[in-house]
């Protein structure tokens, strides 16, 4: 493997966009990587040519289906990454008008039910020589933008809980990362209508997260564009 110390990972919302990107980077360092998404044939036709990738459809807020990740985990895990989320409506609604129950969905897959997988998978990641947990951040966790604030919130909350588990896991990395703007279908969403073909593609972003995960600095919150510095 090239530069990377992870034998096994899960990464949710690897069907498409930014975690199909990751999951196609770590599969070809040689790391096996339990891929997880709810459409079930889109995720399968998305890992089918990439060794070592296993294909385990369903729907992280359903907690049957997580204890069915748990055990397809299995003893150790080295690397937990969670990708999925949910934008909420479209077009992005100011918070006069949000649906409550809209936004108990976004925080439901966002926040709710990375906890539970992550609680139920703290065992095997415990049994790892260097475990690590990467929750997938965004700008909007700290910025404010009209229309964002159900997003916004749970991806503060999504940051926080990382920030968290990183004080009561300190032998667990726990990073929030941010990759910054991409051009994926969520990011459409936001934006219906609009041309968004200046938006980096997610595997530009991937590499920043593979030197964070190579160089293990402390845990806390990286942004893609500038790694290098100090967390943000």
């Amino acid at each position: 493997m090239d530069g990377m110390a992870f034998d096994t990972a899960l990464v949710t919302g690897a069907g498409t966009g930014f975690g199909l990107a990751l999951t196609t980077a770590l599969a070809r360092r040689g790391t096996a990587v339990i891929a997880v998404a709810r459409d079930a044939d889109r995720l399968r036709a998305a890992v089918a040519e990439l060794p070592g990738a296993r294909a385990l459809p369903g729907d992280i807020t359903d907690p049957t289906f997580r204890a069915a990740l748990a055990d397809a985990v299995g003893d150790r895990l080295d690397l937990l990454v969670h990708n999925a989320g949910a934008l909420g409506p479209s077009p992005l609604p100011l918070l006069a008008d949000y649906p409550l129950d809209a936004l108990r969905d976004v925080l439901e897959t966002t926040v709710v039910a990375p906890l539970g997988l992550t609680r139920l998978l703290l065992p095997a990641l415990r049994r790892a020589p260097a475990p690590a947990v990467v929750t997938l951040s965004s700008d909007v966790a700290v910025e404010a933008y009209p229309g964002w604030g159900g997003y916004g919130s749970a991806k503060a909350a999504l940051d926080r809980l990382a920030t968290q588990l990183a004080v009561e896991e300190p032998a667990i990395r726990v990073h929030a990362f941010d990759p910054g703007d991409m051009r994926t279908a969520m990011h459409q969403a936001a934006f219906p209508g609009e041309d968004i073909s200046d938006r980096p593609e997610p595997e530009t972003a991937v590499p920043a997260l593979l030197r964070l995960l190579d160089e293990r600095p402390p845990s806390g919150r990286y942004r893609a564009a500038d790694l290098a510095g100090s967390p943000a």
